[in-house]
C-alpha cells in the first residue's frame, strides 16, 4: 500500500520503527505490504490481569489526512466499555489531527486497563481467553469487534495488486444461486482466503463480471485467523447498503464462536474418554 507522498510515507516508517523499539515483542507486523499491525496491551508486565489486542490498518494518507482503521480484540470488551474506549480513541485523533497518534492510543488503552485492574476485585480475564481459548461454559463470551474511527475513512481494500503480491494464488470462488425478493436479486459468492491480498484478488475477479460490477450494492466481509499472532484480521464493506457488511461480518463472528465452542466440547469429551 503506497503512501500518498514521500513525507507521509516516511512519517509512517518513523512511527512504526519507534513503536517497535518501545514495545518490543508486544508489537507485531501482521502484513507489512498492507500496513497492518497489532500490539498486545496489558495493565502490567509481570502478572497481567487485563489484556487487549489493538490491530491497526494505516491508510496511505495517515497521519496527514486520515485516521488509522482499528480493531479492538478482547472477550470482555463490549457494551458500555467498548463505546467509552472507542470514544476516547476518537477524541485523541480529533485533538491531534495530522499527527502520529498510535503511541497515544496504546497508552490510553493501557491507562484504561490499569484502572480496571485497580478497581476490580476479581483476577480479571486471562490471556488465554483473549487470544482465543474459552473457559468451558462461556463459549458465547468470545467476541471480536471492529470499529472505524469515522465513517468516511479510506477503504482498506482496493483492487491494485503490487508486483510483490502477484505470486499469491487466486482461491476458488463458489457462486450461490440468485435469489429474487421484492424486485431485488441477491447472489452470494464464497472464497477461502488466507491473506488481504487474496481478498483483493477475489474482489477483482468478481468485478470482471459486468453484472456484478454494475450491481447496486456489492457488500463483503472477511475474517482471517492469524495463528502466530492468535488474533483475527477482519473487515467489511457496506457499499451504500447501511450496516449490511457489518451484519455479514457479525454472522461470521457468531459462526466462529459456535465452532470454537464445538471444538472446546470435543476436546473436553476426548479428555473424558481418555481418562
Amino acid at each position: 500500500m503506497a503512501a500518498s507522498d514521500p513525507e507521509t510515507a516516511q512519517r509512517q516508517i518513523d512511527e512504526i520503527d519507534a513503536l517497535s523499539s518501545i514495545y518490543g515483542d508486544d508489537w507485531c507486523v501482521v502484513d507489512e505490504d498492507e500496513r497492518i499491525f497489532c500490539i498486545k496491551i496489558s495493565d502490567c508486565l509481570e502478572q497481567p490481569k487485563w489484556t487487549l489486542c489493538l490491530q491497526v490498518i494505516l491508510p496511505s494518507e495517515y497521519p496527514a489526512a486520515a485516521p488509522p482503521m482499528y480493531q479492538l480484540n478482547a472477550t470482555w470488551l463490549r457494551g458500555q466499555d467498548y463505546m467509552e474506549l472507542a470514544n476516547s480513541l476518537e477524541e485523541i485523533y480529533v485533538k491531534n489531527l495530522g499527527e502520529s497518534i498510535l503511541y497515544l492510543w496504546v497508552e490510553k488503552i493501557r491507562e484504561v486497563l490499569i484502572e480496571k485492574s485497580q478497581s476490580s476485585d476479581t483476577a480479571g480475564p486471562n490471556v488465554e481467553k483473549i487470544t482465543g481459548e474459552i473457559d468451558e461454559g462461556n463459549e458465547d463470551d468470545y467476541s471480536l469487534e471492529y470499529q472505524p474511527v469515522q465513517e468516511d475513512t479510506v477503504k482498506t481494500l482496493n483492487f491494485v495488486i503490487s508486483e510483490s503480491q502477484e505470486d499469491e494464488e487466486l482461491p476458488p470462488i463458489n457462486h450461490g444461486n440468485p435469489i429474487s425478493d421484492r424486485r431485488s436479486t441477491f447472489q452470494a459468492h464464497l472464497a477461502p482466503v488466507v491473506s488481504p491480498t487474496q481478498v483483493k484478488m477475489v474482489l477483482a475477479k468478481l468485478h470482471e463480471n459486468k453484472k456484478i460490477a454494475s450491481a447496486t450494492h456489492n457488500i463483503y466481509a472477511y475474517r482471517i485467523y492469524c495463528e502466530d499472532k492468535q488474533t483475527y484480521l477482519q473487515d467489511c464493506e457496506d457499499d451504500g447498503e447501511t450496516a449490511a457488511g457489518g451484519r455479514l461480518l457479525h454472522l461470521m463472528q457468531e459462526e466462529s464462536s459456535k465452532q470454537l465452542g464445538k471444538n472446546k466440547r470435543v476436546r473436553k469429551d476426548k479428555r473424558r474418554t481418555e481418562h
